[in-house]
């Protein structure tokens, strides 16, 4: 890299005064010179067919493969965005009392969601008038249908801002409590629907995935109503092991975002360090 020289007494950082930074890539230029005109036009230095050919066959290999890799595995997204290490923080401790607890576990959920939906939501195309012009826009489809499930009753805190962040959602609301002896889920609410529309996308919200028999009674409900594991994204603030190898093992090609992923379970069924009880800690019951 060459650098410029800088006059004596020149401010650092002046304009007149910046180092000579060489681009890794070039676009490299030729001058066509037409019939028509002296002056030169520019014209871009394009791949032979062949070579152009070789490496869409290449591009089109590894988008294929990747999509292969998305629909036979779990996919498993810690977003490494600072306010969502901020709120989890928050949420870690002892020390939080419930309203503020219950505030950034709200927070949270509605940076997991955005980045859940990120490339996810259906889009529709038009024109509109602007003040100044007509203006190409993109619009979220409100003909697509988009669900959110939050488990009760601690996924009610981190689904609080789903409204906000996805257009035209309905809620359906999913209660299961977990025996303190056998960890295993019992239903004592179900507003899911018979059927889901078809296409729909479905947002299933639940804080602590610990040892995921909630989450994966709550999954198994929604495929028999017609819920493939592609249609389904779970966000939770915190995510453990034992839960994670259950959903793989269950939900191929499901995707799951999370604020942290934490080392262990204890033997009641608490991931360690976890948030501890969420539901209490955001009602304060």
């Amino acid at each position: 890299m060459a650098m410029a020289s800088c006059p004596a007494g020149a401010p650092r950082f002046s304009f007149t005064c910046r180092p000579k930074i060489h681009p890794r890539v070039h676009f490299v230029f030729i001058p066509s010179y037409s019939s028509s005109s002296s002056s030169p036009s520019v014209k871009a230095i394009s791949y032979s067919n062949a070579r152009r050919r070789n490496i869409l066959a290449a591009r089109a290999h590894v988008v294929s493969e990747e999509k292969s890799t998305s629909q036979d595995r779990m996919l498993v997204f810690v977003p490494p965005h600072p306010l969502i290490k901020h709120w989890v923080s928050f949420l870690r401790n002892v020390q939080t009392h419930c309203p503020i607890f219950r505030n950034a576990m709200a927070e949270l959920g509605r940076l997991l969601l955005y980045e859940a939906s990120r490339d996810w939501l259906p889009i529709v195309n038009g024109e509109i008038q602007s003040p100044m012009g007509v203006a190409s826009v993109e619009f979220i489809d409100p003909r697509e249908p988009m669900v959110v499930v939050p488990i009760l009753r601690a996924g009610l805190a981190l689904a609080e801002h789903a409204s906000s962040i996805l257009p035209a959602t309905k809620t359906y609301h999913l209660g299961l409590s977990r025996d303190e002896e056998t960890l295993q889920p019992s239903i004592y609410l179900n507003k899911l629907p018979d059927k889901f529309p078809e296409g729909s996308r479905v947002f299933v919200v639940d804080p602590m995935l610990a040892t995921g028999g909630t989450i994966v009674a709550a999954l198994n409900l929604l495929k028999e109503r017609g819920i493939d594991n592609n249609q389904i994204r779970v966000i939770s603030a915190v995510a453990a092991p034992p839960a994670l190898q259950k959903l793989s093992e269950n939900f191929p090609g499901l995707h799951v975002y999370t604020g942290i992923i934490d080392p262990t379970v204890d033997d009641k069924g608490f991931i360690i360090p976890g948030l501890g009880d969420v539901g209490d800690r955001s009602y304060g019951t």
